[in-house]
């Protein structure tokens, strides 16, 4: 099975056939995609300039494309080194017990649904490592009541989420499952109850 930079030289070969390169940017993200595969691949096509369903868009914009997944990978790969070495510092000075934010971490290791956005069509529009940076600099903050990506402050609870966790707080505004870590007690509470208030 090709890795993920395997494929990315396979997508930038201007020798290879073009449906094999937009195959290849389609296989990438089976290996690192924030917002889920279908999410994540909108967003790169909007981004980009091509329809989802282009069989053969112009090399150039899958290209773009790429960058802008490279890019966001980069940045959460720094993470997870980061976050890698914070845990065996903790280990080393006695703090056994995983915190919150490592139990949600464990969920998204690699990257794969980091930004859940269960709704393939709402996700955040700007670059993808613009909105990891946003979601890191609020896992190592304290709690805040608000999405960390878009300042939303309308975050509702949804069930039955096609990612684990089943279920969490969902922006309204730009469509991710905001990581329960980031957000405080009553910020939870309150996206409980409006999931309550919408159901009434």
């Amino acid at each position: 099975m090709a890795g993920f930079r395997s494929l990315a030289r396979q997508v930038r070969d201007p020798l290879s056939d073009l449906a094999l390169r937009r195959y290849s940017l389609r296989k990438c993200l089976e290996r690192f995609a924030p917002y889920g595969h279908r999410a994540t691949w909108d967003h790169l096509c909007s981004r980009a300039g091509f329809d989802p369903e282009d069989r053969s868009p112009d090399p150039a914009r899958l290209v773009a494309a790429l960058e802008e997944l490279e890019e966001a990978r980069a940045v959460w790969l720094a993470y997870e080194v980061a976050f890698a070495e914070r845990r065996r510092k903790e280990k080393h000075d006695g703090l056994r017990s995983p915190g919150s934010v490592d139990d949600w971490h464990r969920l998204t290791w690699g990257g794969f649904g980091v930004a859940w956005c269960d709704d393939p069509s709402v996700h955040p529009t700007e670059p993808l490592a613009e909105v990891l940076r946003r979601l890191i600099t609020a896992l190592e903050r304290d709690p805040g009541a608000r999405c960390p990506v878009c300042t939303g402050s309308r975050l509702v609870w949804q069930h039955d989420l096609a990612h684990e966790p089943s279920s969490g707080p969902v922006c309204t505004r730009c469509g991710i499952v905001v990581p329960r870590p980031v957000l405080t007690p009553m910020a939870l509470a309150e996206a409980r109850l409006a999931r309550l208030l919408v159901s009434a």
